[in-house]
């Protein structure tokens, strides 16, 4: 089990608030030179990359992501943020299946996580993200 501190707790013990605020704010550190160097929005090409669209249509995307390293939380599955940043994403383009010139800013985003996805084991990538979206006007 990984934690805040990289270490399995025992029965009887308590993160301290001061290493939760640590873990939060990323302040100092490997973090800070890593993310001042960023480019201004980075994110979709984060997520985005490795993406496969396989089938697209009006209303319609079907598309896969092998799971790369850098979209990893710390218990080595697919991070939930990315996933919704997916959703967000792709969900955006099915937008666009349908005609429209620009979509707007989403108002809800609603994501069940059934199963964690995981990037490769020895080089070989075993793990997909698959997404399906389908968009219905009334």
């Amino acid at each position: 089990m990984n934690t805040l501190l990289g270490q399995t707790p025992n029965q009887n013990q308590k993160m301290d608030l001061e290493s939760v605020k640590r873990f939060v704010e990323k302040e100092g550190g490997d973090y800070e030179s890593t993310v001042d160097s960023m480019t201004e929005k980075f994110i979709e090409p984060m997520v985005m990359q490795g993406l496969k669209i396989h089938h697209i249509e009006p209303g319609r995307i079907l598309c896969s992501l092998i799971v790369p390293p850098r979209l990893l939380n710390c218990g080595n599955s697919l991070h939930g943020g990315a996933t919704a940043a997916l959703v967000d994403i792709v969900g955006s383009a099915v937008i666009y299946t349908m005609g429209a010139l620009t979509t707007g800013v989403s108002v809800e985003i609603n994501v069940s996580y059934l199963d964690a996805a995981y990037a490769g084991v020895s080089g070989i990538t075993t793990s997909l993200f698959s997404c399906f979206f389908t968009f219905a006007s009334n």
